[in-house]
């Protein structure tokens, strides 16, 4: 079986789970955020859309770089609405589903490097930044976005199980 075989059920299972939490977003807590050293829901929520593009970044590249020629990053502006939080995130799940699985083997072991102003900051394979920086990543955010929604009284979805809100084994 191909690496990207073995990848793309994970990565299917991790973005309907992601899907499901951005569409319960409250369009009118975008702005919401549970501390000052927080960002704020639409923060999270753009957060969420954009990870994706990593993997085709990662496949696709040879490298990123952070702060090109010494320019400090520019963060995405905050989403105006859950709509566009959505077709943000499809959009990017469907090119980076399309990357993963038009990738090699070969392609997915060779080394691709993470850059902050030219230096290298860490050099990894491919295969492993899908990994880490996708789905462990969205995983990561996603965990933040439950609670997001917890301190919203917003339901949370059941993601591998029963959720305090969702009991879909009917147990």
């Amino acid at each position: 079986m191909a690496m990207s075989e073995a990848l793309l059920p994970e990565f299917d299972q991790e973005m309907a789970n992601t899907r499901k939490e951005l569409e319960r977003v409250p369009e009118n807590k975008l702005g919401w955020k549970p501390h000052p050293k927080s960002g704020t829901m639409g923060w999270l929520a753009g957060h969420l859309a954009t990870i994706p593009t990593w993997a085709s970044m990662a496949i696709g590249q040879n490298s990123i770089d952070l702060m090109p020629e010494g320019k400090p990053y520019t963060p995405h502006p905050d989403p105006d609405s859950v709509a566009s939080v959505l077709e943000t995130f499809d959009k990017n799940v469907t090119e980076a589903r399309a990357a993963i699985a038009g990738t090699s083997d070969q392609k997915l072991m060779e080394n691709w490097s993470l850059l902050r102003n030219g230096e290298n900051m860490m050099t990894i394979p491919r295969a492993a930044v899908v990994r880490s920086f996708v789905l462990n990543h969205i995983i990561h955010h996603r965990a933040q976005m439950g609670v997001y929604l917890r301190l919203n009284d917003v339901p949370v979805p059941s993601i591998y199980g029963p959720s305090a809100d969702e009991n879909p084994m009917g147990m």
